[in-house]
């Protein structure tokens, strides 16, 4: 992730920590100098956060070395000011590996409480409890704070709802006895009818359950159309799309080139090529932006991307898609016998899905109406 800087390695995982955390600690600083608090209760504050955020990291770890016992490899973790991202290099679709995955993250959280419930004494009772949490973070309560927010994450991300680790679990259960695309469309329902019980209930509560709400009801949603649009693709390979036809530019032309090319034919794809071999990719968008930085005399070359993909002819499109989905792809070459004979584009794939999705739905319909 960009603006990120690397802590280290672990278990050949890539760890960061994003540049916008430092803001997080200036801003807790600032509030705490602002109500009055000592140099003291400032620090406190200041490792209490810190902790928040290895326990955070320690999270998104389970998920990863449980991810890494099924050969499901993650690519890092970052964290970030609202939490952690662990990016696995596929989620597994098995309903056990998903299951296993999915609790390995808050059941660290739920270890780390009852090794912390060592160190406290539990209050007696609900009173107490809002009492001791009152006090803030010092000495004396910073391992009931730390007990108690390892109880919350785990709780909350056992939710059962997308994007969180409760509806991966819901869904991975469902699986056992659905397909997964019905798994998942089952589970994000369910997700999003607690999200508007947040919403709802935001309203006289707590305002920041509206925002949970909204932020439940938008992750099941793309979840759900991602695992849709997957399940459209089985059976299907890249053979089934692939466009023969492809435009070509070589690097040591002008941008004005590439212009002329996309105004006056339907391509907003093209392959960059230098002396015929393949070099990089160039769009729509790094055409506008080269136009708007450098002007249309500058190569085409300073402005491709030059990261290439390829692909078999036979590769299933399923897999094509999360290769898509997880690395922004917008061209891929598509090769046979160690040859280039095509291209496929994100456009022709979403296509082909809408497609397949009209079909779908039409024989659904045809083999209602024959069974009534």
């Amino acid at each position: 992730m960009k603006g990120s800087l690397k802590l280290g390695n672990i278990a050949g995982i890539g760890i960061y920590i994003h540049w916008t955390f430092t803001l997080l600690i200036v801003f807790i600083i600032f509030i705490n100098l602002k109500s009055g608090q000592t140099p003291m209760q400032i620090v406190w504050s200041v490792l209490f956060i810190l902790c928040i955020f290895i326990t955070v990291f320690l999270h998104e770890l389970g998920h990863a070395l449980a991810a890494k016992k099924y050969d499901i490899k993650t690519r890092d973790i970052t964290l970030l000011p609202i939490g952690g991202l662990a990016r696995l290099e596929r989620i597994p679709e098995k309903p056990k590996e998903e299951l296993v995955v999915a609790l390995a993250g808050p059941l660290v959280n739920i270890s780390l409480a009852i090794l912390t419930g060592i160190f406290i004494t539990v209050p007696e009772n609900r009173d107490v409890l809002v009492n001791e949490l009152k006090q803030g973070i010092n000495a004396n309560t910073f391992f009931l704070n730390f007990f108690m927010i390892n109880l919350w994450l785990a709780l909350f991300n056992l939710i059962p709802a997308f994007p969180m680790d409760g509806g991966r679990v819901l869904r991975a259960l469902l699986s056992f006895k659905l397909q997964r695309h019905l798994a998942t469309k089952i589970a994000a329902r369910i997700g999003q009818l607690l999200a508007l019980g947040f919403i709802i209930l935001g309203f006289f509560v707590n305002p920041f359950l509206i925002f949970i709400g909204i932020f439940i009801i938008i992750g099941a949603q793309i979840e759900n159309e991602y695992t849709q649009s997957k399940h459209f693709l089985k059976g299907f390979a890249v053979r089934d799309i692939i466009m023969k036809e492809f435009q070509t530019i070589e690097s040591a032309e002008k941008l004005q080139k590439a212009v002329y090319l996309l105004l006056n034919s339907q391509n907003k794809y093209f392959l960059i090529t230098q002396k015929g071999e393949p070099v990089g990719t160039l769009n729509r968008d790094q055409i506008i932006e080269g136009l708007s930085e450098k002007g249309e005399q500058e190569p085409v070359a300073s402005f491709m991307n030059s990261n290439l993909i390829y692909l078999h002819v036979d590769s299933l499109l399923e897999n094509v898609f999360e290769l898509i989905y997880t690395h922004k792809t917008e061209l891929i070459l598509v090769t046979e016998n160690d040859k280039i004979i095509g291209t496929l584009d994100t456009e022709n794939l979403l296509e082909f899905i809408l497609i397949q999705e009209v079909k779908s739905r039409k024989t659904y319909v045809e083999e209602g109406r024959y069974n009534t």
